[in-house]
């Protein structure tokens, strides 16, 4: 049985994306490929028709990685792909951030979205077309969903903004920003950038959503073209309206003054006591198991929406917020660095109710991450971890593995570090940087980007500059918009708006941005990132106070790197056959070496002697005979005809029988024998590499 796909195209700059529908995976709700040039992606989605006994959307996104796609086999002893790659997380983050909010509140249906890279040349972001393709086999499905979405990737080389570039020039990018909108504005930011102002940056977004357009009509046409599918009718949790009526009377005056707690542990565990006292105000003695889960599930849910309906109320009409501060206003901020006593670095970084720990760990060129991804083999320099462990918010919790959480937040935060940091040539450190979140109440993330430059400042790290980092929030509601700095936890959960923004004096570093309306105009935007600044500069000040430059001393247990550079021809003779030489080297001196392909050498060890020890032999290994010159040398070899005298290691020249002495000899053994040590002047270094070596005029001719 033949089917005909129907397919639909649009052209954003010089590149022609093509989504089609009705040939592959026919049994998912909504699949679609979506392509590229030479690069596809196939996205399914389905939403079961059986609503879920959960109090949330249960959606889960995954972004398959195929390495046949890039004509490749796996890593590995298996020889297969595994579980989800570092990358293949973030591009699963970078799908489901701008889906979620365009589903209808209160839908709970079991729902998965699967992304499955089929073919990868590396002209294209495979994210961006798995994030196009999942709104439009979305958008073509009976699943409700208020679409279409589009995404685009934006970067800024040599000056001029470019839409979805080749992924070999982002090399060269000062900017590169993921962005996901709508036809009314966006939904998502996420990327980095070197010290970009902020008008920049709302030009680059700007310039994005306008290049979305034609990626949402080719998603309406293919829409139109498979049959403009109905969507289903579903239903979502509902409260009998007199129990609705009953709670509210009784809460709702409990509520406000909730809300005035500041302290989050303590407002919290008011809430706590408010749910149990309305779960018994409304519970009746003939009420079966059912009824009863019922009405524990609305007076949760009724109280739910008072703290979201007042809190918001609250913030709009009094300018007060939950823990008393100003709009803007940042929470008070203390700082500590070398906090721990032995290791390389380290700042402790406290921001109101978010605490975090930054530990930094410099390395060598053995402690490098090499990663096996679709786009090639690399090797990373810089990597930051963060933890989030269950007792930073008072919880208990598996501990174990990294959620895709605590993998995107710490990418954000790497990327925010990672522009300020020196060349590696200049400081040939693996530089590893561990953020612990000790406790959490809004933008740790932010909180790791203070920590971590505060302790590679301790570290001695030559920085470019400091940078910190801020989260703002949003309420809006019709006409009334109301922008927050430094959000709270609860600010986040109630608000409208998550966006990051981390950089330094200069500009900003990094940018992350989720929505949880359907839209965020430019206006609003623009505001947002004014007033980040001004927090971001708050905050850098406060930094200051502590530490104002990176030390200029190292830790004493930190490893001491320095570079030196042979000719490229040599890195033979230093490593020796099968690595006898440059074993030999590490065991006499007790460093590590490593060897660059150009002839560049890094050794490292705490003690500097040491250092210099292997360098002296390297640099007797690699030194080259000149014409000309004077040595000391020993004899290796006799032969009837002169004596072959070593110069320097693995280099020997020849002493003719009639360069020995002035007078005649008859045999070279008359003066000589193997192992004496000899003065000798260069004569002549042949095309060949033959050296002609002379005793005799280094003598005085009346010798006998």
């Amino acid at each position: 049985m033949s089917f005909s796909p129907y397919v639909s195209s649009a052209t954003v700059e010089d590149k022609t994306f093509t989504i089609e529908t009705g040939t592959l995976a026919k049994q998912a709700d909504g699949s679609v490929l979506v392509s590229c040039g030479e690069d596809k992606v196939l996205t399914t989605v389905v939403s079961l028709k059986t609503k879920s006994d959960l109090d949330f959307f249960p959606m889960t996104v995954e972004y398959q990685e195929k390495f046949y796609s890039a004509g490749k086999i796996p890593g590995g002893f298996f020889r297969r792909e595994g579980r989800p790659s570092y990358e293949a997380t973030l591009a699963a983050r970078m799908i489901d951030r701008p889906i979620r909010p365009c589903f209808p509140k209160g839908y709970c249906y079991d729902t998965q979205i699967v992304a499955t890279t089929l073919s990868y040349s590396g002209q294209t972001s495979i994210g961006v077309l798995a994030g196009i393709g999942a709104s439009a086999a979305l958008h073509i499905s009976d699943i409700p969903f208020n679409g279409p979405v589009a995404s685009v990737q934006v970067a800024k080389i040599n000056e001029k903004l470019q839409i979805n570039p080749d992924l070999t020039e982002l090399e060269k990018a000062t900017l590169n920003f993921i962005v996901a909108g709508t036809r009314k504005g966006l939904l998502m930011v996420e990327g980095e950038a070197l010290f970009v102002s902020e008008q920049e940056a709302l030009e680059a977004l700007k310039f994005a959503h306008e290049s979305i357009q034609p990626l949402l009509d080719m998603q309406d046409d293919l829409r139109k073209q498979s049959g403009d599918i109905q969507k289903r009718n579903w239903s979502g949790f509902t409260v009998e309206e007199n129990l609705e009526k009953e709670i509210k009377s009784f809460s709702e005056k409990k509520v406000k003054e909730n809300l005035s707690i500041s302290e989050k542990t303590k407002r919290y565990q008011a809430f706590d006591e408010l749910k149990e006292d309305i779960v018994q105000h409304i519970a009746n003695e003939e009420d079966d198991e059912n009824t009863s889960n019922l009405k524990k599930r609305s007076a949760n849910e009724i109280l739910e929406k008072l703290k979201y309906d007042l809190a918001r109320a609250t913030i709009l009409d009094s300018e007060t917020r939950i823990d008393g501060r100003k709009y803007n206003e940042v929470r008070p901020i203390t700082c500590q660095v070398g906090f721990l006593p032995r290791t390389h670095g380290s700042a402790l970084f406290t921001r109101g109710e978010t605490q975090v720990l930054g530990v930094v760990t410099l390395g060598t060129g053995d402690d490098e991450q090499k990663v096996d991804a679709l786009s090639g083999f690399s090797k990373k320099h810089f990597l930051l971890h963060y933890n989030f462990p269950p007792f930073c918010v008072g919880e208990t919790g598996r501990m174990g593995g990294q959620s895709r959480r605590e993998i995107g937040h710490g990418f954000l935060a790497e990327k925010a570090l990672k522009a300020i940091l020196p060349q590696h040539d200049q400081f040939p450190y693996t530089i590893r940087v561990v953020s612990e979140v000790l406790e959490s109440n809004g933008s740790s993330s932010m909180g790791t980007v203070c920590s971590g430059c505060l302790s590679l400042m301790d570290a001695g790290v030559p920085i470019k500059d400091p940078v910190a980092g801020i989260a703002m929030g949003l309420i809006q509601e019709e006409n009334k918009v109301r922008i927050l700095s430094d959000i709270l936890g609860d600010e986040d959960h109630l608000g409208d708006m998550d966006f990051k923004v981390a950089g330094t004096k200069q500009g900003i570093t990094a940018l992350q941005m989720d929505i949880k309306v359907d839209s965020l105009s430019f206006e609003v935007m623009e505001e947002a990132l004014a007033q980040a600044k001004e927090g971001r500069l708050h905050i850098l000040s406060e930094m200051d106070k502590t530490l104002s430059q990176y030390r200029e001393d190292m830790s004493p247990y930190a490893p001491r790197i320095e570079m030196m550079q042979i000719k490229p021809e040599k890195i033979r003779e230093v490593i020796g056959s099968g690595g006898k030489v440059i074993n030999k080297i590490i065991e006499d001196t007790g460093v590590k070496v490593d060897i660059q392909d150009s002839g560049q050498i890094y050794i490292a060890s705490p003690d500097k002697e040491k250092i210099e020890k292997a360098k002296d032999i390297i640099q007797s290994i690699c030194a080259e005979v000149e014409e000309g010159a004077i040595y000391e040398g020993k004899v290796v070899k006799i032969a009837t005809f002169g004596a072959f005298v070593e110069l320097l290691p693995n280099t020997s020249g020849l002493l003719h029988i009639s360069e020995i002495s002035h007078r005649r000899i008859r045999q070279v053994e008359d003066v000589l024998k193997e192992g004496d040590t000899v003065k000798v002047k260069v004569l002549q270094i042949g095309d060949n590499g033959r050296i002609r070596l002379s005793r005799k005029v280094l003598l005085e001719e009346k010798e006998s």
